[in-house]
């Protein structure tokens, strides 16, 4: 079992939500530990697989990806996970999908250009032989945490 993470650690990971590309220095500067004594937190949190990877935010709609969507998606009782995760991946368009306890079957984030594309989507969506319904839910604007 890893060891618990303290309030340090925590400040640590907040930090670097905030901004991936902060430098140790800065880290250590505002912990009050040494750019060393960071350093190794860091490594420890990787190492236990706290901290995953480092990522960059991009702002979807100036790349012309602007439109962002939710479909709930319900299958034949016999479907089997698998089968969900390959109806719905196979997309680029698919930004996750979240397979989930109860009705509906899964629900799938897309990002599209615009409705038509939207619309072409769910149609591939709805073609796969093992989807009963759809029902799509368009985002007006989003929060997520440590933006």
């Amino acid at each position: 079992m890893a060891e618990p993470l303290d309030a340090t650690d925590h400040e640590i990971l907040n930090l670097l939500r905030e901004d991936g590309r902060r430098t140790l220095a800065d880290i250590a500067g505002r912990v009050t530990l040494s750019t060393a004594a960071v350093k190794r937190r860091i490594d420890r949190l990787r190492e236990t697989g706290v901290i995953t990877g480092f990522t960059v935010q991009v702002d979807h709609a100036k790349l012309g990806w602007g439109i962002e969507a939710f479909t709930e998606i319900r299958f034949f009782g016999t479907t089997n996970v698998a089968e969900i995760l390959q109806t719905t991946t196979r997309m680029p368009e698919t930004q996750a999908v979240f397979t989930i306890a109860g009705d509906p079957d899964a629900l799938v984030w897309l990002r599209v250009r615009d409705m038509a594309h939207l619309q072409k989507l769910v149609d591939e969506i709805r073609a796969s032989h093992r989807v009963t319904s759809t029902k799509t839910l368009m985002v007006l604007d989003s929060w997520m945490r440590g933006k």
